[in-house]
C-alpha cells in the first residue's frame, strides 16, 4: 500500500478486500478516509466451510436475507434471524459475520449499480488466475526481468479485452461523486 501511494495514488474511497487478516488495519494506516468491504463471496465460502451439507440449502436461504437485503436495517434483521436460527447449531459461522459486520455492511450505503461492482474480489481474482495461466507452464525462468517482461505482455492481452464499462457506469459515478463529494478534485474525472 506504501507504494502504491509512493505511486502517486493520493486517496482511495472504497477497497474490496478478501479477508487477509490484518489488511483493513495496513489499509487504514496508508488511506484513512478509506472505506473498507469484505468479498461477501469469500465470507459465504468461509461460512459455508461449518455447515453441514443436509443443512446447507435451508442455511444458504436464510443467508441470503443478510447479504441480498436492499437496507442495511433489514440486514442486520436477517442477521438476528439467522442467528436466532442457526446460532445454536453453527456459532462459527454465524459469528464469523458479526464479528465481520463492520467490514461486510459497508455496501449498504450505497445504491445496487455500485453495490455489485464492491461486493466481490472476483475481477482481480479473474485477472490474477489469467497471470498464472501464463505463467504456471514455465518452471524457470532466466532472470526476474524475463518474469516481469512476461507478465507485463500478458497484461497487456487481457487488458485489450476490457473494453466496455459497466452498463450503469454514468450512474455509478454520479453516485461516486454524491457520496464522495469533497474527496474528488474538480477535473479528476476528465
Amino acid at each position: 500500500l506504501n507504494e502504491i501511494r509512493n505511486r502517486g495514488t493520493e486517496d482511495i474511497f472504497i477497497i474490496s478486500v478478501d479477508g487477509l487478516t490484518g489488511f483493513a488495519d495496513a489499509i487504514s494506516a496508508v488511506y484513512p478516509k478509506a472505506e473498507v468491504q469484505r468479498c461477501i463471496v469469500h465470507q459465504i465460502r468461509y461460512t459455508t466451510k461449518f455447515v453441514s451439507y443436509k443443512d446447507i440449502k435451508a442455511f444458504m436461504n436464510d443467508l441470503k436475507g443478510v447479504y441480498q437485503a436492499p437496507t442495511l436495517e433489514q440486514a442486520e434483521e436477517g442477521l438476528d434471524r439467522l442467528e436466532e436460527k442457526w446460532g445454536s447449531k453453527y456459532p462459527s459461522s454465524v459469528a464469523s459475520w458479526r464479528n465481520n459486520w463492520p467490514q461486510l455492511s459497508a455496501y449498504f450505503k450505497y445504491p445496487y449499480e455500485l453495490r455489485r461492482m464492491i461486493y466481490t474480489t472476483n475481477q482481480i481474482e479473474n485477472y490474477n488466475r489469467q497471470l498464472r495461466k501464463v505463467t504456471k507452464t514455465r518452471t524457470i525462468f532466466p532472470s526476474d526481468d524475463a518474469l516481469l517482461k512476461l507478465l507485463y505482455l500478458a497484461t497487456m492481452d487481457i487488458t485489450e479485452k476490457w473494453t466496455g464499462r459497466d452498463r450503469d457506469w454514468s450512474k455509478i459515478l454520479s453516485q461516486l461523486c454524491i457520496y464522495f463529494e469533497e474527496r474528488i478534485e474538480p477535473g479528476d474525472l476528465e
